[in-house]
C-alpha cells in the first residue's frame, strides 16, 4: 500500500512539474515586442499571402483576424487599414491579391457559385466585379498590370496550365500616379 502511495506521490510531482513547465513556455511565447491591436499589421492570427502595390504604400493580403478569412488592404504610410466595403463577402474565401500601381485596384482569387474565379475590385468605386465569368476550366494566381489594365491567370481550360492575359480595355480608367502621362503607345 505505501508503495501505491509513494508512485502516485511520484506521479502528482512530475504532473505538477509539466504544468510549471508549460505554463512558463506559454509565457516567454508571448508576443513581447510584436505590436497587436485592430489597427496593428500584425496579429495573434494567421497572415499570409501579401501583394505590395507597385508604389510601395499599400499590402494587401489574407488575414484570418477574429475568425473570419478575409482579404485586408493596410497602409504603410499611414500605418493603419484602408476600408474596403463590398470586397470580402460572407463565407466566401479570398486567395492570392494583386494589387495596381497606387493600389487602386486589388484582382484576387475567390468563388462564384462553387467555382474559383478571378475578381477585381475597383477601391475608388467600392465595388466589385468576377473579370474571369465565361472561363469554362479551373483558374488561378492572377495578377495585375500596375495601371490596372492587364490581369493575368493561369487557366486549365485546355487540360493543363496555361497563361492568359485579359485586357480591360482601352476606356477603363488607368490607375496611374497623379501628374503622369500615359505612354504613346496605348
Amino acid at each position: 500500500m505505501k508503495k501505491f502511495t509513494s508512485q502516485f506521490r511520484l506521479q502528482t510531482t512530475i504532473h505538477w512539474s509539466l504544468i510549471f513547465g508549460l505554463a512558463s513556455l506559454l509565457g516567454s511565447c508571448g508576443s513581447g515586442d510584436i505590436p497587436l491591436g485592430p489597427t496593428s499589421l500584425n496579429s495573434r492570427y494567421t497572415e499570409e499571402q501579401p501583394a505590395l502595390s507597385g508604389n510601395g504604400r499599400f499590402l494587401a493580403f489574407i488575414s484570418n483576424r477574429n475568425g473570419v478569412h478575409q482579404l485586408l488592404v493596410y497602409d504603410l504610410q499611414q500605418q493603419s487599414f484602408i476600408r474596403t466595403p463590398g470586397l470580402n463577402r460572407p463565407e466566401t474565401i479570398t486567395e492570392s491579391p494583386s494589387l495596381s500601381y497606387t493600389g487602386r485596384y486589388i484582382v484576387y482569387m475567390t468563388s462564384d457559385q462553387g467555382r474559383p474565379v478571378v475578381a477585381l475590385y475597383d477601391r475608388a468605386i467600392q465595388q466589385s466585379q468576377i473579370v474571369t465569368p465565361t472561363y469554362r476550366g479551373w483558374v488561378r494566381n492572377p495578377s495585375i498590370s500596375p495601371d490596372g489594365r492587364y490581369v493575368v491567370f493561369e487557366t486549365a481550360a485546355r487540360g493543363q496550365w496555361d497563361v492568359e492575359v485579359l485586357d480591360r480595355g482601352p476606356n477603363i480608367e488607368l490607375d496611374i500616379p497623379n501628374g503622369a502621362t500615359v505612354g504613346s503607345g496605348e
